[in-house]
């Protein structure tokens, strides 16, 4: 599904240049699902943004379905975000003035499909997660555990082939973080692709792969 080759990211301010990437070769097969680790500063989010097309390498190639991502302008890559890659937050990134059905149903609406398409689809998805009692609450009237569930439902209402989630247990207690990790191993089951940034171990484990970064290069992998 994708592959990166040299990749490599350079952050630059009048005094230095910081080198976040530096060489980066990776891949990942349709169905996997890969755990990126490492400690703070390590590019390990700067990765994740580029595989998101949030953001640009500074060198190298990205490709994606076999096209060179690296290449595309921002409304080639706004495009094929919406359409093929669904994102989970440590922070949720909710809108707290949408409820939590209109949430989820943002990303259909940048698809621009029908209402009766939106609501058969933010439906399922919501019963899904066991979040339908509360498709009229907003987020701030939720818990920890109960915003995520509506963050993931969000990721994954447009059935996106791949799901880039960072940190996504990171601001839950340990039984709500088993909760997300479960959910994501249920998605990956049914096909879904899934990169995961994060500093847990227990939350690597649930992962086919395991990936190490270290000053921005990969130093090890382990199945």
């Amino acid at each position: 599904m994708i592959k990166t080759i040299n990749l490599i990211k350079t952050f630059s301010t009048r005094d230095v240049d910081t080198h976040a990437l530096n060489g980066v070769d990776f891949s990942v097969e349709d169905g996997e699902f890969v755990a990126i680790m490492g400690p703070s500063g390590c590019g390990k989010s700067t990765l994740l943004n580029i595989l998101g097309m949030l953001d640009q390498p500074s060198g190298g190639d990205y490709f994606f379905a076999g096209e060179n991502i690296a290449l595309y302008n921002e409304k080639k890559r706004s495009y094929l975000r919406k359409q093929k890659i669904g994102f989970i937050f440590q922070n949720f990134n909710l809108i707290d003035e949408l409820t939590v059905y209109e949430n989820v149903e943002l990303p259909l609406l940048y698809l621009k499909q029908t209402q009766k398409e939106r609501h058969l689809k933010v439906m399922q998805v919501l019963e899904q997660l066991e979040m339908v009692h509360r498709r009229d609450h907003f987020p701030l009237q939720l818990s920890g555990g109960q915003q995520q569930r509506v963050a993931i439902s969000r990721a994954v209402v447009a059935n996106p082939s791949m799901i880039l989630a960072d940190e996504p247990t990171g601001n839950l207690d340990s039984s709500k973080g088993e909760d997300v990790m479960n959910l994501l191993t249920t998605l990956n089951e049914k096909g879904t692709t899934i990169i995961m940034v994060t500093h847990s171990q227990r939350d690597a484990e649930f992962s086919n792969r395991i990936v190490n970064l270290f000053d921005g290069k990969i130093v090890n992998e382990r199945f």
